[in-house]
């Protein structure tokens, strides 16, 4: 259940964000209108330019976007979790102030695709904020679409798509428009339904001459044939570079006998200033400057209509020129309607984004589909050399020592130096409890396994300053030390208890490491043999066989922790059959021959290579020789 709910408000998330973000990517001058607004409202009009806010309206489009791909793909789920969060816990406060003191008349935050009211927008926040708090709480609960080997190309790809779309509707024109005049639209039909008393998105257009302010509004979308509207909302922030260009067409416009007029918000000084620089000869009108930034995001912008229908729309930087206009409109293909725009914009999103990213999903998904059956085929032939199967394991035991800073400190350059130079066998470290949670957040847990060093035997309750299994697993830790000599000898634990514990481990999945071992006195007694075997059957020989197949055995010769002294590489080797083979006993062969024995005694870099070179050796236990990255980088790498 919680990992089903976790995944569905990790899908509401990615979807909305996904499309916050695509909305204002195509229009991103659109976004800066909204953030103008926004900053009038909180009296701060002049507090940035409008390059500044252009630049952050476009970061904003893509930090959303990529966040909603992000999280929908389950990529870098912990950080994105949490500035998702972080975000949500910015824009709630701020639209519960909007919807209170109601400065504007809606958020933006779905551009003109989706109008929202203040108190909407509010409460759309507040559930998305339980959502974000849900995914933090528990983000590894979300399953992946891309491996992590791949998810790289999901980042790179969805980043760049992303800033082209924002590119090329600054360039161009936003590729889909939702708002009341896009291409299409019989505005003539609007202005009568307005005119009549209906509500209507055109209760701000009108169309007054300049020189006398005579309305010709009626007069122009009752035009039948064509009319070409020039719209520069403020001529004095007009793009100048297309002046030859757009005087071509208002003598096209002439030669035929089509109207033109410019459209504009600006004064009498700003419509003689554009006269003066560009020779302009065609009639200027004056329009509401919000009308004309919603009619097109470009300044300045043209448009051509037909009957009082938008047929076509540029932007300066595509406006149609000598080989475009050689004929009669009725005769040219920009003369017409064109098709469903929004259609074909739809499939080539499909095509250019979602397609790829789903191919790229499929494909990772067989991929990692004929990884694992590769994997099970393997683990099922039949017996190989078993000397070669079984897993080889360097594990350090921190034991008490270090505080949290100096921890994090040893793990993080273990953490970058195995990630440089890949290990040739499994390591894990095994730190106090203090340290885990802090370690587990940054530790690449496919070079390096994490494991505690102990956990309760009993699975909760009133048991001041014990630690269990269940805990434990929640940091983020894999494995456990268990029935180390210490905590047999110092904290008197005895088979019974030990066998509890080793069941809550399994029981939380936890990987158990199992020390065994004999004192000098046993050893000198020659009583090593019944020592190890007794202490197996004690606590792990009830286990079932795939139980037991999970455990990895610990050989320590107490006499030699700490002591300096160390068994030779022949006792090692003796003691560690020994125990292969009892396993036999109980097991069988193939058990035996697939369970891992590590070395515990005195283990260093200079003796690593021929202890590890035994064939019942699997490994070590490293004690202080693993509170050092250098002295432990040496066991790891006898293995090489």
């Amino acid at each position: 259940m919680k990992k089903t709910i976790v995944n569905l408000c990790r899908l509401l998330l990615g979807v909305v964000f996904i499309l916050s973000g695509f909305v204002k990517a195509v229009d991103p001058l659109g976004t800066l209108y909204k953030m103008q607004d926004y900053l009038l409202a909180m009296h701060l009009g002049k507090w940035l330019p409008d390059m500044a806010l252009l630049a952050f309206a476009v970061g904003l489009a893509a930090l959303e976007f990529c966040l909603g791909i992000f999280l929908l793909f389950a990529i870098r789920r912990r950080a994105t979790s949490r500035v998702i969060a972080v975000i949500l816990s910015i824009m709630t406060p701020l639209t519960l102030w909007l919807a209170l003191a109601n400065p504007i008349s809606d958020c933006g935050c779905f551009g003109d695709a989706l109008v929202l009211t203040n108190w909407q927008t509010f409460w759309k926040n507040i559930i998305l904020l339980a959502a974000a708090i849900t995914v933090v709480k528990w983000p590894l609960e979300m399953f992946r679409f891309v491996s992590k080997s791949n998810q790289w190309i999901v980042i790179n790809y969805s980043m760049l798509f992303i800033l082209v779309i924002s590119g090329w509707s600054l360039y161009d024109r936003p590729q889909f428009d939702f708002r009341p005049y896009q291409e299409g639209t019989d505005l003539r039909k609007g202005w009568t339904q307005m005119m009549e008393g209906n509500e209507s998105p055109y209760a701000d257009f009108f169309i007054e001459k300049a020189d006398d302010g005579e309305d010709i509004t009626e007069q122009v979308l009752n035009n039948e044939g064509y009319t070409f509207l020039l719209v520069a909302p403020w001529l004095e922030k007009a793009d100048d570079s297309q002046l030859d260009l757009i005087n071509q067409i208002y003598e096209y416009a002439k030669d035929n006998g089509y109207l033109f007029y410019g459209l504009t918000a600006s004064g009498e000084t700003g419509i003689n200033r554009w006269r003066d620089i560009t020779g302009a000869e065609y009639p200027f009108c004056l329009t509401d400057g919000t009308t004309l930034k919603t009619i097109i995001r470009s300044n300045p912008g043209l448009l051509l209509l037909k009957d009082g229908t938008v047929i076509r729309k540029w932007s300066h930087n595509r406006l149609p020129n000598e080989y475009d206009l050689t004929s009669p409109l009725d005769e040219l293909e920009i003369g017409q309607a064109p098709d469903n725009t929004t259609t074909r914009h739809i499939v080539e999103v499909m095509l250019w984004f979602v397609l790829p990213l789903a191919i790229l999903s499929v494909t990772d998904r067989l991929w990692m589909w004929t990884k694992w059956i590769r994997k099970q085929h393997n683990s099922n032939c039949i017996y190989k050399k078993e000397t070669k199967m079984r897993k080889k394991i360097v594990a350090g035991n921190w034991k008490m020592n270090m505080n949290l800073q100096d921890g994090v400190a040893l793990a993080k350059e273990l953490n970058e130096t195995l990630k440089a130079e890949k290990p040739n066998c499994g390591v894990v470290i095994c730190t106090p409890f203090i340290h885990l949670a802090s370690i587990a957040q940054f530790l690449d847990q496919n070079i390096i396994g994490l494991g505690a060093e102990n956990c309760a035997d009993k699975e909760k309750g009133a048991f001041t300053g014990e630690v269990s299994a269940e805990m434990v697993k929640s940091t983020g830790a894999q494995y456990v030390i268990l029935g180390h000599s210490e905590r047999r000898e110092y904290y008197k634990e005895t088979p019974e208890i030990l066998k509890e514990k080793v069941l809550l481990a399994q029981k939380n999945d936890l990987k158990v490491i199992f020390c065994i071992g004999e004192s000098l006195e046993e050893r000198e007694a020659g009583k090593q043999n019944e020592v190890v075997k007794a202490e197996l059957e004690g606590s792990v020989f009830n286990l079932s066989e795939e139980d037991f197949r999970k455990i990895v055995i610990a050989y320590e010769p107490i006499w030699a922790i700490g002591t300096g002294k160390t068994a030779t590489a022949e006792q090692a080797e003796e003691i560690h059959a020994y125990i292969r083979s009892i396993i036999a006993e109980k097991y069988g062969q193939a058990v035996a021959d697939d369970t891992t024995i590590l070395y515990g005694g005195s283990c260093k870099a200079s003796n690593a290579p021929e202890l590890f070179a035994k064939p019942d050796i699997d490994g070590g236990l490293i004690g202080g020789a693993s509170l050092k990255a250098a002295d432990f980088k040496g066991i790891i790498d006898a293995f090489k």
